[in-house]
């Protein structure tokens, strides 16, 4: 057994080096830290006559058995008909439903801590439930239903010479991790693309969102019991201590795979930190490119839409990119356009000499700014935009306007990105706009999952192969 001490500075221990094979081990229950008290195990190890102390965090065994009932839950799951979990998907939505009362008074609670803590408008926005948001994740879970079961779906396969048959068959990932911030309805949606694809699902949300996740799980849980599939399919982990993330990613053998959602700072310490296999969703610092070739009027709708429409998601529009040759004319009116939606512009030198116009910085064109502002800046190509895109690109959503076929061919080309659009808006990239009912995440990365993730992305693959007494002849 391995036990490391660990530094506890507050009760007068000092961590040795790791101990050899002991003699003795005994453990005894006991509470520290006061009012804020959570049990732990003190471990008592006896080496050659000396007693070294570590303690284990029985949040570690919470999140640890969370996961064990996830892993029976899943194996239930993995024979489970489309049938019974269509019907659970939609007993789902009814619950919600039936329950928008419930949950609103619950995430009104999570908006007035929220407030007298100082959360930052974007931040609130996100954080927000109305009778509309409710019902729109109830509708996705009915979507969800509505789509092909990815589960057994054959990918290829054939009879080989020797008579073998193989399949290569979509199956579920088994207990899926998702850790993300202050947004209830990715409980929902995460949950319902979980238990479509056959997973069960680990949530571990924000404790800005406590309250609104708390009931939201168990609406979904009294649902799934209701029409006997297990609750333990949809599991709320512990909130209030980070380690209980660390306990999550840390897993391996127990989960099969981590999604993190939300800031890079969080997206960066999973990823970095996480032994359990991880599908990395970025940030969007995304950019509308207006081409030399460009329609003005429909690049002024599309820049408006993709940053205005709702500034504190990750598909917003941060960055404008504006070719040389229509400068003196677009610059001028997407100025104005955008400050009578009261957007603030960070933009180079010839957007600055605009009135009110701040000048932009460096740090600028890397910022994803989740608030009604955009960094702005005339390029003299679109192989300039391209590789400014390159630069400071969060490899999420990039648009370009142009009538010009070459140039968006060129553009969509050269972009790497997860979503590239000609002709409209970043919003749209987004799980429910793309037939997808809901999304788990938007991976920026380059693997199996990149861009919405839906049903297919949380499904993995095995080869079924069937043989008549088959045997492989030595070598």
């Amino acid at each position: 057994m391995d036990r490391r001490p660990l530094v506890l500075a507050q009760h007068g221990l000092r961590a040795r080096q790791r101990p050899q094979p002991f003699l003795r081990q005994f453990s005894q229950r006991h509470v520290v830290h006061g009012e804020q008290a959570c049990q732990a195990t003190l471990t008592i190890v006896i080496v050659a006559g000396r007693k070294l102390c570590s303690v284990t965090d029985d949040l570690r065994d919470q999140v640890h058995a969370a996961a064990r009932r996830a892993r029976v839950a899943a194996d239930e799951l993995v024979l489970a008909t489309r049938e019974r979990k269509d019907t659970a998907l939609l007993e789902m939505a009814a619950a919600l439903r039936k329950r928008t009362p419930e949950i609103l008074k619950a995430n009104r609670k999570d908006l007035d801590a929220g407030k007298a803590a100082g959360l930052p408008d974007n931040i609130l926005d996100r954080l927000t439930l109305t009778e509309a948001r409710v019902d729109g994740v109830a509708t996705g879970l009915e979507t969800v239903a509505g789509l092909p079961d990815p589960v057994g779906q054959v990918i290829t396969g054939g009879i080989l010479p020797n008579g073998l048959e193989l399949k290569q068959v979509r199956v579920p990932m088994g207990v899926v991790g998702m850790v993300y911030e202050g947004r209830p309805n990715v409980t929902v949606d995460a949950a319902g693309l979980a238990l479509k694809s056959g997973n069960a699902a680990l949530l571990r949300g924000s404790s800005t969102a406590e309250n609104s996740n708390t009931t939201l799980v168990g609406v979904l849980r009294d649902a799934l019991e209701s029409v006997n599939l297990p609750a333990d399919s949809v599991q709320l982990l512990p909130c209030h201590d980070r380690a209980s993330v660390t306990h999550l990613i840390t897993a391996r053998g127990l989960v099969d795979l981590v999604i993190p959602r939300g800031g890079s700072g969080l997206i960066n310490a999973v990823v970095e930190q996480a032994t359990v296999p991880t599908i990395e969703t970025g940030v969007g610092n995304c950019h509308v490119y207006v081409d030399s070739h460009a329609d003005l009027d429909m690049a002024e709708s599309i820049v408006l839409n993709a940053k205005t429409r709702r500034t504190s998601v990750c598909n917003a529009a941060e960055s404008l990119l504006v070719h040389k040759d229509v400068a003196d004319e677009f610059v001028p009116r997407i100025t104005k356009a955008l400050q009578q939606e009261s957007v603030t512009i960070h933009g180079d030198e010839q957007f600055a000499r605009q009135p009110d116009v701040l000048g932009a910085t460096d740090d600028d064109w890397g910022t994803e700014y989740l608030s009604l502002d955009i960094a702005a800046k005339v390029v003299d190509s679109l192989d300039e935009a391209v590789q400014h895109i390159a630069t400071y690109g969060s490899g999420h959503s990039e648009a370009i306007v142009t009538s010009d076929v070459a140039a968006a061919r060129r553009f969509t080309a050269r972009v790497d990105a997860a979503a590239v659009f000609v002709n409209a808006s970043t919003a749209f990239t987004d799980g429910a706009e793309f037939g997808m009912g809901a999304e788990i995440g938007i991976s920026t990365q380059k693997l199996h999952a990149r861009g919405p993730m839906g049903l297919t992305e949380l499904t993995s693959s095995k080869w079924v192969v069937w043989g008549e007494g088959h045997t492989r002849p030595k070598a």
